[in-house]
């Protein structure tokens, strides 16, 4: 733990120094490659805005954070799964090839929840690379109650300085 500690605040003296404003940020790059454990496949930003207009409805998207990271602003059409009060029986509806991808705010914890989805037998489990940060960061819509919306959850004052794009909202 404590060697990830100082591999985030070293990534993190980079980010704040760097600036890139989106796409392949060499410093995120690196944070992703160390948080994760390449357990569940990633799919790009881009590639699923591009799925998910072209095959509108058989992709699941499961937003994996808090309920007030979600409130704030998420992907359209995803569907709520509390990470931190995570429900196996939940799914019991979803054919077990149904395509899924789960997101973050950086792809960590979707990762661990992808993990979980996998070992219950589902086989087109995909976690979006980035996550939501990655995701603003490339242009790309959130929406919230009201409809599409600048605002994003940091998740945390450490987390900030990743989400280059939006408004950051703590809710």
């Amino acid at each position: 733990m404590k060697r990830l500690a100082c591999s985030v605040l070293s990534l993190l003296t980079a980010a704040c120094g760097s600036s890139a404003q989106s796409g392949d940020n060499p410093a995120y790059t690196q944070l992703l490659r160390t948080l994760y454990k390449g357990t569940v496949p990633t799919v790009r930003p881009a590639v699923l805005a591009q799925e998910l207009q072209k095959q509108p409805g058989t992709i699941v998207v499961l937003d994996t954070r808090t309920p007030a990271e979600y409130k704030v602003s998420h992907l359209q059409g995803a569907r709520f799964v509390d990470f931190d009060h995570y429900d196996k029986a939940s799914f019991s509806e979803l054919p077990r090839d149904q395509k899924i991808v789960v997101y973050c705010s950086v792809g960590y914890r979707s990762e661990r929840v992808g993990e979980q989805l996998k070992a219950l037998g589902f086989t087109q489990v995909r976690n979006l690379y980035g996550g939501i940060f990655q995701w603003v960061n490339e242009g790309l819509p959130v929406y919230n109650a009201q409809g599409v919306t600048s605002n994003v959850h940091p998740y945390s004052a450490l987390w900030s300085p990743w989400l280059r794009r939006g408004t950051k909202v703590y809710e």
